[in-house]
């Protein structure tokens, strides 16, 4: 059913439980690709730890954190990839999700009430609103 699954991760809880049930969905069929998006933006960085890493420093600290999602799908032998993309989160995923025609995308959601999401933001509810595909928020 879902060939080509988009997972967006940020080795947050929220995006541990969307990684876990898009390991449900890709063992479901039989030759499914699953691709863990990461986006990097370094304007919102917020330690001077991360500021004052090198470009490459940065990136092999965020495989580090996306590891363990990615060993879930490799434990069960799922074909699987990181993406490291650049800029803010929302956009970006929107982009690449539809750029790249995915069947779903999965992503996590932190549940926000809608005044929270009025004034924070909400990047699962921006990608669910303008991607192409089938967008699967999880709690």
């Amino acid at each position: 059913m879902y060939k080509q699954i988009l997972v967006a991760v940020d080795g947050s809880v929220h995006s541990k439980r969307a990684a876990s049930h898009a390991v449900f969905l890709a063992n479901s069929t039989e030759g499914s690709h699953v691709t863990l998006l990461y986006v990097l933006d370094y304007d919102k960085a917020r330690t001077n730890n991360i500021h004052n890493m090198s470009s490459e420093d940065l990136h092999i600290d965020r495989k580090n954190k996306i590891m363990p999602i990615k060993e879930l799908f490799t434990s069960k032998g799922i074909s699987t990839e990181i993406k490291l993309l650049h800029g803010e989160a929302g956009p970006v995923i929107v982009e690449h999700a539809n750029q790249e025609n995915y069947d779903v995308v999965v992503i996590g959601s932190r549940g926000l009430n809608t005044l929270q999401e009025m004034v924070l933001g909400s990047v699962s509810h921006k990608v669910a609103k303008r991607v192409n595909s089938p967008v699967l928020l999880i709690k």
